[in-house]
């Protein structure tokens, strides 16, 4: 009798497991303008919005996938600053509230919507995809090409705000996904990969954006260029073969792990969605202080090529 019961025990939780699974619509980390509109509607489907608005336009209100929730990329609460670094994952408390508010819950599958006008713009996109995959959630996707792909497909818009109830949503934090001073010092001696994202003119040290004390990069990196991800007049992000190509030509592999930085973990965010959701790369950190927290302190070594 208790061998029946545990084996019933065992088939229940085996069925509840694939309830959980079933509840993720797809595991593709990009998906389309198509499968998208097939899938409006679905209970468990939430729709962000992430693009900005300015002083003079809020582009959700005049016109958004319907169903889409407004979640700006800048102003809804995705990056924080701390200790004067900015760009930075925020508090556990902080950024569970947020994702709550949009109406996420665990049982939830998120696609993430940036304008997709351009690699940094669709950056967003990324850089929401990570925080949600170091918050333990893989029910994830982004919209390939963002709202730009959905209009162009000549897809249904809507200009009814969107104001979800509150999700029930529990992190499962992910460290490995994240990269701090300390493992960035550790990739330098021990020849992990270190991936810078931003141009050759800051890579070289010829250019610096003002949150980034010293010109330079971290020693041992090499540059991949954040817009080779990209393609604006598709839009769309790069192919699987084309990831390939660029890590393979800036002699980038997996075999001792990879950390992508950039100037305030936005741009690096495209490398490493690039190189672990497309590529398929294991072990893919992304240093989100990056270059202006590494050059916070004088004594952390850059060099300029």
């Amino acid at each position: 009798m208790k061998k029946l019961f545990a084996t019933l025990a065992l088939a229940a939780g085996l069925a509840l497991t694939g309830a959980a699974q079933a509840e993720r619509l797809t595991d593709k980390p990009l998906v389309d303008a198509d499968w998208l509109a097939a899938n409006l509607g679905k209970k468990n489907l939430v729709i962000l919005d992430i693009r900005d608005a300015t002083q003079d336009k809020d582009p959700y209100a005049e016109g958004h996938i319907p169903g889409a929730v407004s979640a700006k990329y800048s102003q809804s609460g995705w990056r924080a600053t701390v200790n004067g670094v900015p760009g930075l994952l925020p508090s556990k408390e902080a950024i569970e509230k947020l994702v709550e508010s949009l109406g996420v819950s665990d049982d939830s599958h998120v696609v993430i919507v940036p304008a997709g006008t351009n690699a940094s713009e669709f950056g967003g996109g990324t850089r929401v995809y990570w925080t949600f995959k170091v918050l333990g959630h893989d029910a994830v996707s982004v919209l390939d090409g963002g709202y730009a792909a959905w209009t162009k497909a000549g897809k249904e818009v809507s200009r009814d705000a969107v104001t979800p109830a509150a999700g029930s949503f529990t992190p499962n934090y992910r460290p490995e996904l994240r990269a701090e001073v300390q493992e960035v010092q550790d990739a330098i001696a021990n020849d992990t990969n270190l991936v810078d994202a931003r141009s050759v003119a800051q890579f070289i040290g010829k250019e610096k954006t003002n949150t980034v004390k010293a010109l330079g990069t971290v020693p041992t990196s090499v540059n991949v260029n954040f817009d080779k991800f990209y393609h604006n007049d598709k839009p769309g992000f790069a192919s699987a073969d084309e990831v390939a190509q660029l890590t393979k030509a800036a002699s980038v592999s997996d075999d001792k792990g990879v950390i992508t930085f950039c100037n305030t973990g936005h741009l690096a965010s495209i490398a490493w969605f690039g190189l672990s959701e497309v590529q398929g790369l294991k072990n893919v950190r992304l240093y989100d202080g990056s270059m202006s927290e590494w050059t916070a302190d004088p004594a952390r070594p850059v060099v300029v090529q």
